[in-house]
């Protein structure tokens, strides 16, 4: 199978949605020979921030010289974003061979009458076999969606994390914060420790399980706090204290926002938790990581004149940490928004987080079939001005002439409108 064919392939397996539960998964890596079981893994869930941190943390394993795999989504310019060792994406015809042996076995799973899997479990599966193959030491792995049925749920971790949880996915995880607490928390195993950046109800939800679970759960601000301290360049510097002494570390690193101050913390914590057992993980190396991490599209400065910021916020707790991160470093700048957002989402509390009545609006609809109509997005936008473009192209075009050369442009609201405009940007 081509990549040209193994993208024809997953995006016919579209029509069978998102249909969370395990039965099918388990089913097609035990047909594979369970490749998940082949090498550890690192389990990270969270309503915002589980992106980053994953990257982080696979950046500091890589730093400690161990053989690093990266299991992410969604992806935003290309699948072979998804799956990553030491750094590196799989190549399109790795990608190819991947889903090819993966779709061998649809057949034997639908004759079982467990239905057809989806696509990401296909791509989950995938990336089992592909981190087997490439002789992978550890994966971190990002949950999918929710965590207890999510694709990826089938791995006995070494460490379980929860970065943080809100009001997103109410449609699949429930319409409280406990609820969906309850579905991120399905991650925890028995005996396997937890670090979490969750707070209030969702953080008596994650203690519980950890308790009846017997794991050890290693709370933010509790156990362990971060401080921003100063920007050095294109980065900044983070004081990061752990443990009941509180002995507290600086560490430079290489992504902006003040939302990062939390993701570095739970990253931090993580690795020194890991590396109690795993040697190769030691101060320098986590100063390594933290400091030559990449993750794109998450409060990204790109160069030139007026300046592009690229940010995933897709939800309200992500538009607050973005205006937050506008505020403190884009004081006194003009404006201009390029916003895109799926229908699901809840449109009216992102754009009043978000829009201050002195900013500029472009509209444009995501390049997803969730996206939510332009028109619909804009009546709920209060601004100085409003407008829908026909097309992505056609919104960057309209923004970039609404900004003016030291004005900020930021282009959010989700994923799948970020990737195409990265896409635009850097042609």
């Amino acid at each position: 199978m081509t990549y040209e064919e193994s993208l024809t392939y997953l995006a016919n397996l579209t029509k069978f949605g998102i249909n969370l539960g395990l039965a099918r998964i388990e089913k097609l890596l035990e047909l594979m020979d369970h490749p998940e079981r082949k090498f550890k893994t690192i389990h990270i869930a969270g309503t915002n921030g589980k992106g980053s941190t994953t990257a982080m943390l696979a950046s500091i394993l890589r730093a400690s010289g161990i053989n690093t795999g990266m299991y992410t989504s969604p992806h935003l310019s290309a699948y072979t974003e998804r799956m990553i060792v030491n750094g590196k994406e799989i190549t399109p015809d790795q990608f190819g061979e991947a889903i090819a042996y993966t779709s061998r076995f649809m057949d034997k799973i639908v004759a079982q009458g467990l239905g057809h899997p989806t696509e990401f479990e296909v791509l989950t599966a995938a990336a089992f076999y592909y981190f087997a193959a490439c002789g992978v030491e550890y994966a971190v792995i990002e949950v999918g969606l929710g965590g207890l049925l999510d694709s990826t749920n089938v791995i006995m971790p070494e460490i379980s994390v929860i970065t943080n949880v809100t009001l997103d996915h109410t449609d699949k995880c429930g319409n409280t914060v406990r609820e969906i607490a309850h579905h991120k928390s399905g991650i925890i195993k028995k005996n396997v420790p937890v670090i979490t950046g969750a707070q209030g109800e969702a953080l008596d939800v994650i203690k519980n399980i950890s308790q009846k679970s017997a794991a050890i759960c290693y709370v933010y601000r509790e156990d362990f706090s971060a401080t921003f301290l100063e920007m050095e360049g294109e980065c900044q510097r983070i004081m990061v204290a752990v443990g009941t002494e509180r002995k507290a570390v600086p560490f430079l690193v290489n992504l902006l926002g003040g939302h990062q101050v939390d993701n570095c913390a739970v990253a931090v914590m993580t690795a020194m938790v890991l590396g109690k057992n795993e040697k190769r993980i030691d101060l320098s190396a986590i100063e390594k990581g933290l400091l030559t991490v990449r993750w794109p599209g998450r409060f990204e400065v790109m160069p030139g004149r007026p300046t592009v910021i690229i940010d995933g916020a897709h939800n309200p707790d992500g538009m607050r940490a973005l205006r937050e991160n506008l505020d403190r470093f884009c004081k006194g700048k003009n404006i201009v928004f390029l916003l895109g957002i799926l229908q699901d989402k809840d449109v009216k509390t992102m754009v009043m987080t978000l829009i201050r009545s002195q900013d500029k609006v472009v509209v444009v609809a995501p390049m997803s079939e969730r996206a939510g109509k332009p028109e619909i997005v804009a009546r709920e936008i209060k601004a100085e001005h409003v407008e829908v473009a026909s097309s992505i192209e056609e919104g960057v075009k309209r923004a970039k002439l609404l900004a003016g050369e030291d004005d900020i442009l930021c282009v959010a609201g989700s994923l799948y409108l970020i990737g195409a405009v990265r896409k635009i940007i850097c042609s």
